[in-house]
């Protein structure tokens, strides 16, 4: 139990350092070819901060812990668009262009559509023998596909780095292979450690997947929106949001799904209601709480959402 605890630990370590190597090696590399700031958020630093589910989700479908896979996306874009967003609004209002509103923040909600319709009979609140097939998963890919190729399309703007700022090749070569490395190994040693834990715990991997793991492995984006937030950086901070919920559903999601099936047994139609509530919040707040700004209250308001929603999962238990 202890050396599963020591794992598991030393597993978050891994992967919030190469999440962050292989973010700013990224960044470096997208700046060089002058992407806009919104498009960075959107992509690099979404993909970046987002493998450490790409990681545990995939090697936990492989390792035959599906459950463990579908719980990390969920739990971690229910984390995403309540706690790390209220606590980004927080620290400083985030306000919201035309286009977010009408392009970003409508995908992000489709996003959690496609996944409970997807899950079938999570509609009806209940999921007993129900699976996201393989077919699923290649559909989760197809609109991943879509996503970026109009992610791609946002015109470039002025928000990109000052090329005194820019990195050299060699120091953004050795954080994305540093990157790489830890995540890789990092996201092993903590899938085999979470999943014992839950084990011993007599936790299912439901539960687990959705709480000690998904917030575990959202510690990047926790981390990149905060900072950004301080420094009243919102397209770095809201892009790293939704695009991490974006990628998390039609790309990691979909490489689970696609190579292992995934049992629903173990989730409640609640936890997806809550993933859907989460995303419809999200454009309600930014829309109609305050000329298109997410307030301190209102932020505030996201994580009491949040924490409420832990404290019921522990009472599931």
């Amino acid at each position: 139990m202890l050396l599963s605890i020591v794992a598991f630990l030393a597993g978050i370590v891994l992967v919030i350092l190469g999440a962050d190597w292989l973010t700013k090696g990224a960044s470096g590399i997208a700046r060089r070819f002058g992407v806009s700031e919104l498009v960075i958020g959107l992509t690099i630093v979404a993909l970046g901060t987002s493998l450490p589910e790409l990681v545990i989700s995939v090697g936990s479908a492989i390792k035959g812990s599906p459950g463990i896979a579908l719980g990390n996306v969920v739990g971690s874009n229910i984390f995403n668009g309540l706690f790390i967003l209220g606590v980004a609004a927080v620290i400083t209002p985030i306000k919201f262009n035309a286009r977010m509103l009408t392009r970003e923040i409508p995908f992000n909600l489709l996003a959690s559509v496609v996944l409970l319709l997807l899950s079938g009979s999570m509609l009806v609140g209940g999921a007993s023998g129900e699976y996201i097939t393989r077919y699923s998963g290649l559909l989760l890919l197809c609109f991943l596909a879509v996503f970026i190729r109009y992610t791609f399309s946002i015109p470039a703007t002025d928000e990109t780095e000052e090329p005194g700022n820019t990195m050299s090749i060699g120091k953004v070569v050795m954080l994305i292979i540093g990157g790489l490395a830890a995540l890789i190994f990092g996201g092993n040693i903590f899938v085999d450690g979470a999943t014992e834990v839950a084990r011993v715990l007599g936790m299912s991997e439901a539960v687990i997947g959705i709480t000690i793991v998904s917030a575990g492995s959202s510690l990047p984006e926790l981390a990149v929106s905060v900072n950004a937030a301080r420094k009243g950086n919102v397209g770095i901070a809201l892009g790293n949001v939704l695009g991490s919920n974006i990628l998390n559903i039609f790309f990691i999601l979909g490489c689970s799904a696609t190579i292992t099936p995934i049992s629903l047994d173990g989730f409640s139609y609640v936890d997806y209601y809550v993933l859907l509530a989460s995303s419809l919040l999200i454009y309600i707040v930014s829309r109609f709480g305050g000329k298109s700004v997410i307030t301190r209250v209102e932020g505030m308001l996201l994580v009491a959402g949040y924490v409420a929603y832990t404290a019921y999962l522990i009472m599931r238990a």
